[in-house]
């Protein structure tokens, strides 16, 4: 009977709260790793929009997770920065970011964590290894842009261009960053034709290239065989960007790694275990090419 006991796996329960997720490939790598670990493991989706929802609820869905037993959840898309205030510790570099996108219930305290940035630098050490980081022009200064231009300067950049359609955002980036980047110059990019000239690589944080915003973010035309080109889209997992940089000669390095190390990070906070990354990359693969 207590052997019997010991081999039951034990139970955890977390979910996914975000608008339109329902392709969310999060959960299927979440439950197969935990079973991979011995784990019985439940992972829910708690979409705003099929419940008809606002972020204004958001409050409320963290309180009945935690009442019902959930060890976190995985906050996203457009609750990360209302998430915040709902937390009662964040990690350094989520306190950096003022963003998360995972929260951990730890007794009756709720820690507030960003696992994106190390998703996007962990993808980048194993796909780009050996690029030069001094200069590097990002696109986007959204909240994806805010996590990956964070990453880009821990991994050790020395200047972070940012270009976005909107010139104040992209101040608002580098204001938020650079006191936590001594090391690191942002500043708010004007001529992207110049500056690609110059730089060592291009990272691509806007939704161009997504199904849904197809297209090009630049003129291919100002893509070199010199520069590496980092993209965090994955669906679809070849975006014209990658494709086009790819045809170019450019060392690339598509979304799908952010994509799975952030939910590796996210799985070992939830567990307390080190799941098997190159695993749930497999997994993530073979989500995303199944047929629909």
């Amino acid at each position: 009977m207590n052997t019997q006991a010991a081999m039951v796996p034990r139970q955890l329960h977390v979910g996914l709260i975000g608008a339109g997720i329902g392709r969310s490939l999060t959960p299927a790598m979440h439950m197969r790793e935990g079973g991979h670990c011995g784990l019985s493991y439940r992972y829910d989706l708690i979409d705003l929009d099929v419940r008809n929802l606002t972020v204004s609820d958001l409050p409320t869905l963290v309180d009945e997770a935690e009442a019902q037993g959930f060890a976190g959840l995985n906050i996203t898309h457009p609750c990360k920065q209302a998430a915040v205030p709902l937390v009662d510790e964040l990690s350094p570099d989520a306190e950096t970011l003022k963003s998360i996108n995972t929260i951990v219930f730890q007794g009756k305290r709720r820690i507030g964590h960003n696992t994106d940035w190390w998703g996007f630098a962990e993808s980048f050490r194993r796909g780009l290894a050996g690029v030069s980081l001094g200069r590097v022009v990002q696109l986007g200064a959204g909240g994806a842009g805010v996590a990956v231009a964070h990453a880009v300067a821990q991994m050790g950049a020395h200047s972070v261009e940012i270009f976005d359609l909107d010139p104040v955002r992209a101040q608002a980036l580098v204001d938020q960053l650079q006191p936590a980047h001594g090391a690191c110059r942002f500043s708010v990019g004007r001529d992207l034709a110049g500056a690609l000239n110059v730089a060592d690589g291009l990272v691509h944080a806007t939704p161009t290239g997504m199904a849904a915003h197809p297209g090009l973010p630049l003129d291919a035309q100002l893509l070199s065989d010199r520069l590496w080109v980092a993209e965090i889209v994955y669906f679809p997992i070849e975006t014209e960007l990658v494709k086009r940089a790819r045809q170019t000669g450019c060392r690339v390095l598509d979304g799908g790694g952010m994509a799975v190390f952030q939910a590796v990070k996210a799985f070992e906070l939830f567990t307390g275990m080190r799941p098997n990354a190159e695993r749930m990359m497999q997994h993530f693969d073979s989500l995303r090419t199944k047929p629909a």
